[in-house]
C-alpha cells in the first residue's frame, strides 16, 4: 500500500503540535527545510525538528532543500530525523556521497532528491546505497504549486532504475499531489506521496490521508 507523508509546510505553525496530531494516522511526517539559498524561501531548521521529535513518535521524513547539506547531516540526525533527503543539485557529487555516509554513520535512512531540471540518471552513482529517491513534481521552494505533468516521465525513469538496481528502494513524489494526480504518480511508480494542501486543506485530514493511501 502507498505511504502518505503530510507536509507540515501547509500546517499552522502557531499550532504545530496540534496540526501534527491531526495527521497522526499518516505513515510519515514530511518536514521541508529551506535555507533561502538553494531555494528562495526560508522555513525551519534544526531546533524545530528537535521540538517536533519531542511531541511525536511519527517517522520524520526530513527534506533538506539547502546548500551544501553535508554540513548539517549530523545535526538533523541528532535532532531526530528518521530519513533525510539531500538534493543532488545542492553540492558536488563527492560531498553528496559524504552526506550519505554521515546518514549511514548516524543510523538514519538515506535519500537523494531530484529537481525537475535533473535527469533521472543522476541517481545511478548512489542508487544501490539509498533507501529512497525523491522526485519533485514542482520546483522546490514553495507549497501549493501546480503539479508538473512532464515529471510523470521522470517518475517512470526513476522507477525503472530502482527496479533494475535496488528494488527495495522507496520512490517518493512531492509537489501538487492531490486526488487526480496521486493516482497517476502511483501508476508511474511512486510508493510514498507527500501532500500538503491536499491533507491540511481538507475538512477531515484523516479521511484525506486514507483517500491518498488508496491511490492506484
Amino acid at each position: 500500500m502507498v505511504k502518505v507523508a503530510p507536509s507540515i509546510l501547509s500546517a499552522d505553525f502557531c499550532n504545530l503540535e496540534r496540526d501534527i496530531r491531526r495527521v497522526s494516522s499518516a505513515d510519515w511526517l514530511h518536514v521541508d527545510v529551506m535555507d533561502g539559498m538553494f531555494v528562495p524561501n526560508i522555513t525551519i531548521g534544526v531546533p524545530v525538528v528537535r521540538s517536533i521529535r519531542k511531541c511525536t513518535g511519527m517517522f520524520l521524513d526530513v527534506h533538506l532543500m539547502i546548500d551544501k547539506p553535508a554540513r548539517y547531516i549530523d545535526d538533523f540526525c541528532e535532532a531526530g530525523a528518521d530519513l533525510i533527503s539531500v538534493h543532488l543539485e545542492a553540492d558536488h557529487p563527492t560531498r553528496i556521497a559524504d552526506a550519505l555516509r554521515a546518514m549511514e554513520a548516524n543510523g538514519v535512512k538515506k535519500a537523494v532528491a531530484l529537481r525537475p531540471i535533473t535527469s533521472a540518471k543522476a541517481v545511478l552513482p548512489y542508487i544501490e546505497r539509498l533507501d529512497m529517491v525523491l522526485v519533485m513534481t514542482v520546483e522546490p521552494g514553495f507549497g501549493g504549486q501546480k503539479f508538473m505533468e512532464s515529471q510523470l516521465d521522470a517518475i517512470r525513469e526513476v522507477r525503472a532504475i530502482i527496479n533494475k538496481y535496488h528494488p527495495g528502494c522507496e520512490l517518493e513524489v512531492d509537489g501538487g499531489v492531490v486526488p487526480g494526480t496521486s493516482e497517476r504518480v502511483v501508476e508511474a511508480g511512486a510508493t510514498v506521496l507527500v501532500a500538503g494542501t491536499a491533507v491540511y486543506g481538507a475538512a477531515d485530514p484523516a479521511a484525506a490521508i486514507e483517500a491518498l493511501r488508496q491511490s492506484q
